[in-house]
């Protein structure tokens, strides 16, 4: 394998991922990324008090970034400073009423009853039962397969013919909610995870009822953010002998007799190669912007129809007001009316709203000046661009209702919206998530690790088992198990059947960086 030459075009969660896999194999890996630090959505911006978040704020499933960080020879811990989080979140509605849910299944269930009765704390316990079986029913065959088959779901169902019952096949994650909980402040909170993967309670399967475990089972701060895990990837990835090249623009993935062959950038500089990772927007592909070779790499039903955008702000603040921990949701009054204005292709006008105070957390005493915030606002990818004190007056002025203000409100070059993503990530429409989850079909749809152009493989989270950032990185991973198979198929690697010339680096290529001791 180290004969074979890979480029991943792509250096966010999923490129990451599938190169150090590779690399840790042996192969000749170089990762293009058009940006200067790596990361592709964990992103991060200049603040008065530091670098903010201005992507994904939650780590859960940590095993998969141990198991990764294991198979290539490494610690996660010596590359991350990760530390648990034990309150999940704490949540605020509009009548005042605040709910903390933890990662300890006894604490929710008597905080649940505190809140809304004992018969809540009951209907809870049998919620977490049925996400907790649905979980680690279709972690293997769903997340961890590298393409899950409708086929393997009915032969689970054959096996257990209960679970048909706890997947509630046809209704939405909103119409499971409805039976499992009475107060309909709990049948938010608990559809809110819908949004976690780009959906909307009112139209995502019910089957996505298990996100709630995925998080329950234990949620990480990482220290300097998730940008700071996508460092220390890339750090590994340095270290095992992958070559980074920031401000790398490819224009066009090259076949040779329908065999990817090469990869051009937009300096005109033409990399050869063996196999190309593509860890950007797989509907990028069909919109030609790698290329008019590649444009049928993935089906349209693949990439469409969109995912949910957001209105993402990073800034620093002082806070006043509400009592903050580091992942706070503050809830709209309701939440049918949020989801029929995205859904129109509007802004909701009571939205709920994200707060991630980064630089607080159990354990830690909040900083005596301004802190780093990110704060998010769900919307549609088609929301026609806004005019700044439209959306900063419907975002603070009801945070201001829920008894939370900032001095100093942040200002424009704090906002970034669908519009703006839709710039930042080539190709997605301004969508966060790939194609929309909604629809009992969805999961099946989704692009898979091999593509339909012989040598050219996807990662991301427009890529199966889907968005956050443990599943991006899974998907690079079944990239990268996706090329070991082709290589061990042939016996060989497909290097001496390719033509063209040895790929020559660029200067802005970077050295091996050293192993980091924390952030």
């Amino acid at each position: 394998m180290s004969e074979t030459r890979i480029i991943v075009i792509g250096a966010g969660m999923g490129g990451l991922s599938a190169a150090i896999a590779l690399a840790a194999k042996g192969c000749d890996v170089t990762i293009l990324d058009r940006g200067t630090a790596p990361g592709g959505k964990a992103r991060t911006q200049d603040s008065a008090a530091g670098p903010v978040n201005a992507g994904p704020t939650v780590l859960t499933l940590r095993v998969v970034f141990d198991e990764l960080f294991e198979e290539a020879g490494a610690a996660l811990d010596d590359y991350v400073t990760l530390a648990p989080e034990p309150l999940l979140a704490r949540h605020f509605w509009p009548d005042g009423s605040r709910l903390d849910l933890t990662s300890n299944e006894g604490e929710n269930a008597r905080a649940i009853a505190n809140f809304a009765g004992p018969a809540a704390g009951k209907e809870f316990r049998a919620f977490a039962a049925r996400a907790r079986r649905l979980f680690a029913t279709f972690e293997d065959p769903m997340l961890r397969a590298p393409a899950p088959r409708p086929l393997s779901f009915a032969a689970l169902v054959a096996r257990d013919p209960g679970l048909l019952r706890a997947m509630s096949p046809g209704r939405s994650l909103a119409g499971r909610l409805a039976r499992d909980f009475t107060d309909p402040r709990l049948r938010q909170l608990f559809g809110r995870y819908a949004t976690y993967v780009g959906g909307s309670p009112f139209g995502t399967p019910a089957l996505l009822s298990l996100i709630w475990e995925a998080e329950a089972a234990g949620i990480w701060r990482v220290e300097g953010g998730i940008a700071a895990l996508a460092r220390g990837m890339a750090a590994l990835a340095t270290d095992l002998g992958a070559r980074i090249r920031y401000a790398s623009v490819a224009t066009r993935i090259v076949t040779d007799e329908g065999r990817v062959s090469a990869v051009e950038l937009e300096d005109g500089t033409v990399l050869d190669c063996d196999r190309v990772v593509f860890n950007g927007d797989p509907r990028a592909l069909r919109h030609g912007l790698l290329g008019s070779d590649v444009t049928d790499a993935v089906p349209r039903g693949a990439v469409e129809p969109l995912s949910l955008s957001a209105e993402v702000w990073a800034f620093a603040a002082r806070p006043q007001g509400a009592d903050l921990v580091h992942h706070n949701v503050f809830f709209g009054r309701d939440p049918h009316s949020e989801f029929d204005r995205i859904a129109d292709g509007l802004p909701p006008l009571d939205p709920t709203i994200y707060v991630c105070a980064q630089d607080r957390g159990t354990g830690r005493t909040p900083p005596d000046g301004p802190e780093r915030f990110e704060i998010i606002v769900n919307a549609a990818p088609d929301t026609p661009e806004q005019e700044f004190n439209q959306c900063r007056q419907r975002t603070f002025t009801t945070l201001a209702e829920r008894d939370l203000r900032f001095d100093p409100e942040p200002p424009a070059t704090a906002l970034t919206g669908p519009r703006g993503f839709g710039r930042l990530f080539p190709g997605s429409g301004g969508a966060l998530y790939g194609r929309s989850p909604q629809g009992t079909m969805a999961a099946f749809r989704r692009p898979t690790a091999q593509s339909a152009v012989p040598g050219l493989y996807l990662a991301g989270g427009g890529t199966h088992p889907g968005a956050g950032v443990p599943m991006a990185a899974l998907s690079g991973r079944h990239a990268a198990s996706a090329i070991g198979l082709s290589l061990s198929s042939t016996g060989r690697s497909d290097a001496a059947d390719m033509h063209g010339g040895i790929s020559t680096e660029s200067p802005t290529t970077e050295p091996a960086a050293s192993r980091p001791s924390g952030s």
